[in-house]
């Protein structure tokens, strides 16, 4: 399983881990891949606790973190983007009764005093500069730019400390986008994948984003949680695979029981692209809270980032209160790709690593078989 790109990081297996928990990242390190940690969310003062644990843990061990970039979004236009006042200003009173009618409609219990409501960063480039710079007084080896190509500040900011700058791409023109920007990998999501994603397919996606950008190395990403898959991805010309999906039910994943629960019941069809969560198309679980979202009589998401100021409170609520809601466990969900049709046992992040490099030798063995006629 070893290509150019795994040799060039240090890596054991071409298996890049996309996850928000530390401890996923941590695992996947030390297994021989690399954690790449979502740091979307976060403020400077966590991150830098996050990232100080993480080196502690790999000791070493090459991981990476990706940064949440979007190039359109509320306020894009206007110099140095809206504060969050602002943009609560520009969020409609029909839409704030809206979800405070589906929390009452569903009996979500109100938060206690005493849980914070994370008020977490801008979306913006800018906003986002001082998050950007903390990342790269540590040891990563990768950053990850998604939803918009990195900016210059971000590429140059890589070459100076030897980091890998990588951007996400859900179609050719995106990554092409990217690639003229100065970006060093690409990532080809397609359309099976959690999380923001484009209308693409994987299968049909990589290989034309393969050709696009040559020689720039490509990752895999969406639908992939075999060793099979992993095969396919390199045979489409892919360097490596990246993974977020399979994470979320293993044993160190801090996924809430109840979506956990859920996922580990869930067919390949229980997945929808919704705006409901923040405001872009996401691939996610189908809930009661999204097909709230999607009935025509109820008012349509607003656009990032007022969608996800809008449900943040909401979402506290029903993930702090769906152990002991049966209403808050039915509005309860995440972000998951459709692989989630086979995430059907806890695992350990080891037992999934070996399972993938298991999966990828039998299945070359096979191909030499038939090969020879056998």
């Amino acid at each position: 399983m070893n290509t150019q790109l795994a040799r060039e990081l240090g890596l054991e297996f071409p298996i890049f881990a996309f996850t928000h928990c530390r401890d996923v990242a941590a695992a996947v390190s030390k297994a021989g891949g690399m954690g790449v940690y979502g740091v979307a969310g976060n403020s400077a003062a966590d991150i830098r606790a996050e990232l100080e644990w993480i080196e502690k843990e790999v000791d070493g061990k090459p991981y990476g973190v990706d940064v949440l970039l979007p190039t359109r979004f509320v306020g894009s236009n206007h110099e140095g983007g809206f504060s969050g006042d602002q943009l609560d200003e520009r969020i409609p009173d029909d839409h704030r009764r809206f979800v405070e009618s589906l929390l009452a409609r569903y009996e979500v219990p109100p938060l206690q005093e005493d849980i914070p409501i994370r008020e977490g960063t801008g979306v913006g480039l800018e906003s986002q500069r001082e998050l950007i710079e903390v990342l790269f007084e540590y040891d990563i080896k990768l950053i990850a730019s998604a939803l918009g190509p990195p900016p210059p500040w971000m590429i140059e900011k890589g070459k100076d400390r030897g980091v890998m700058v990588a951007a996400l791409a859900g179609t050719v023109e995106h990554a092409q986008r990217s690639a003229a920007a100065g970006a060093d990998l690409i990532i080809a999501q397609g359309y099976e994948a959690g999380g923001h994603t484009g209308q693409v397919s994987t299968m049909v996606l990589v290989p034309e984003v393969v050709d696009a950008v040559a020689p720039l190395p490509v990752l895999a990403a969406g639908g992939i949680g075999t060793g099979r898959q992993v095969t396919a991805s390199l045979a489409l010309g892919a360097q490596g695979v990246w993974i977020g999906s399979l994470w979320l039910t293993t044993e160190e994943a801090e996924t809430a029981p109840v979506v956990k629960e859920k996922f580990l019941a869930a067919g390949s069809s229980d997945t929808l692209r919704s705006r409901s969560l923040t405001g872009k198309p996401a691939r996610q679980l189908r809930s009661a809270w999204t097909e709230a979202w999607e009935d025509p009589s109820n008012p349509d998401p607003l656009p990032m980032p007022l969608q996800q100021r809008l449900v943040r409170e909401a979402q506290t609520r029903i993930t702090r209160t769906a152990h002991k809601s049966p209403g808050a466990a039915e509005l309860s969900n995440y972000f998951v790709g459709q692989i989630v049709g086979t995430m059907n046992h806890v695992k350990s992040v080891r037992a999934v690593m070996e399972e993938l490099a298991t999966g990828y030798a039998d299945t070359m063995e096979r191909l030499d078989e038939w090969a020879a006629g056998e």
